[in-house]
């Protein structure tokens, strides 16, 4: 696979990024593409190593351990090696339906699983996916395919997030009639309103997708929230089968003292808001300004995770005053840790583009660790003007985790607007009840991985509504799964993989 030798005579290099404090200005995409040498060299290093488990898509210790849609990596690395782009296209397209996506906003489980990075840095499999399928749009190789013969089968999807996107595309390929609904203004759910457009340009990447979608049968139906704006008798009686795609989308809360206070807003709010904003600013359509803004203001966001560093970005290019995060849990070790071996995703420390970023607005990471907020304090009027925190260690008592307060780290931070980005629990219940859906104990949709159907008949699941808050990656793997399931419960048998 690639140059035998590859591995040992070239060093792994990434794409440049748009400099921090040029980036926070705008609101485009910040990563920038190697040259086709450059490429072409990095395709090299993959390894023939025998075993893959870059593409092996398991779980380990509850984490994905190479790459849960088996993208077939060693293959597309030796075809960029030699030049062959467009087949490497196909091969890319084999088990992903959309590498633009995971290619800009996948953490890349496959590279901290690749068989170099035992002894060297890993290959760099995330930027030749996204370089592939771009230039694969750029050479106009990528057009709709619509389907020869329909079989008059109909599906409903609900959601058009990854995993929603994902399944809609792969039944519309078996012929059948597929319509998706969405109960936002835009199609997209997480890849449109979740993902801030600096990471996924909406309209040039995530648009182009849904455009093709589109293109090849797969009906759009926006603004139509199932259950309220479309009855659940209607829908089960218009068609064949129905799959849930609607995500896990129950924010955690805090709830200590103030929380009631003003300007404490859930991070998806944030974010949501903010996209519609610039998206409806760009087409012409008045804003009247109702979105959260953080310029001029101190900022704390709570939860470490990409919801967490997405806040922060997007409150440096809103122009905020000051910026900070805090996270309860210890900082990650900056080498894999002795019960953390390859090929298990490593658990280190890494810096995000948000924390970049802050750290040349404002000259220092805005990460604090081991840190509780205790108390939120409010003004006259009812607004939040500041934090209190204590300093916390981690410990395990009766195999569960807690948190113990260190006395004598008390601190007060200022803030007027605070983020919480701590992660969701679980799917909204209005739809799932009002099916008579069965829950499993996370209150997940209850359907079984692999089967994807749900107690009630010609009902399916998949996506975070099924396994609970995930990676885009196996979004698109259950979107598949289900599609795949679909088909075979509506025709008996199915080719699709």
């Amino acid at each position: 696979m690639g140059k035998p030798t590859g591995f040992l005579e070239y060093q792994r290099e990434t794409p440049a990024d748009r400099a921090p404090l040029e980036r926070i200005k705008d609101w485009d995409e910040f990563h920038l593409h190697l040259s086709d040498e450059k490429l072409r060299t990095q395709g090299a290093r993959c390894m023939d190593c025998g075993i893959p488990f870059c593409h092996t898509g398991q779980l380990i210790n509850g984490m994905a351990s190479g790459c849960p849609i088996n993208n077939l990596i060693p293959e597309w690395n030796d075809l960029v090696y030699r030049g062959l782009w467009r087949e490497a296209l196909d091969r890319l397209h084999a088990t992903n339906n959309f590498p633009e996506f995971t290619g800009r906003v996948c953490p890349a489980p496959c590279e901290g699983s690749c068989t170099v990075g035992l002894l060297e840095p890993p290959v760099t499999i995330k930027s030749i996916e996204c370089a592939i399928v771009d230039r694969g749009f750029e050479e106009g190789w990528i057009v709709p395919q619509a389907p020869s013969v329909r079989t008059g089968k109909k599906v409903a999807i609900v959601g058009s997030g990854p995993s929603g996107l994902a399944c809609a595309a792969q039944l519309n390929r078996a012929g059948h009639w597929v319509t998706v609904f969405e109960r936002a203004d835009r199609i997209g759910g997480l890849l449109m309103y979740g993902i801030p457009n600096m990471k996924l340009d909406k309209e040039k990447v995530v648009q182009r997708r849904v455009d093709l979608l589109a293109a090849e049968g797969v009906r759009f139906i926006t603004n139509t929230e199932v259950g309220k704006d479309y009855p659940v008798e209607k829908l089960r009686e218009r068609f064949d089968a129905i799959v849930l795609c609607g995500g896990a989308t129950k924010p955690n809360d805090l709830p200590i003292p103030g929380r009631e206070l003003k300007g404490i807003h859930f991070a998806m709010d944030f974010l949501r808001g903010n996209t519609k904003r610039l998206l409806d600013e760009r087409n012409g359509i008045s804003t009247n300004g109702h979105f959260i803004s953080a310029a001029g203001k101190d900022v704390i966001v709570i939860g470490g995770g990409d919801t967490g560093t997405d806040c922060v970005a997007t409150s440096l290019r809103h122009g905020c005053r000051s910026l900070a995060q805090f996270e309860i849990v210890p900082r990650p070790p900056d080498t894999r840790a002795p019960d953390n071996p390859w090929p298990q995703w490593p658990r280190i420390f890494r810096t995000d583009y948000g924390q970049e970023e802050a750290a040349a607005r404002f000259g220092a990471d805005p990460r604090t660790y081991q840190i509780s907020t205790t108390k939120f304090v409010g003004d006259e009027h009812g607004h939040v003007k500041e934090l209190h925190t204590v300093k916390v260690n981690m410990k395990f008592k009766d195999g569960r985790m807690t948190f113990e307060p260190i006395p004598g780290t008390e601190e007060v931070w200022p803030a007027q607007l605070v983020l919480l980005a701590m992660g969701f629990r679980g799917p909204e219940d209005f739809l799932l009840e009002s099916l008579g859906v069965a829950r499993d104990a996370r209150s997940n949709v209850a359907a079984e991985h692999g089967k994807f159907r749900t107690n009630i008949e010609g009902i399916f699941a998949a996506g975070d509504m099924r396994r609970g808050q995930s990676l885009v990656v196996w979004a698109i793997n259950e979107g598949r799964g289900a599609a795949r399931e679909v088909d075979r419960w509506l025709m008996g048998e199915t080719s699709l993989p």
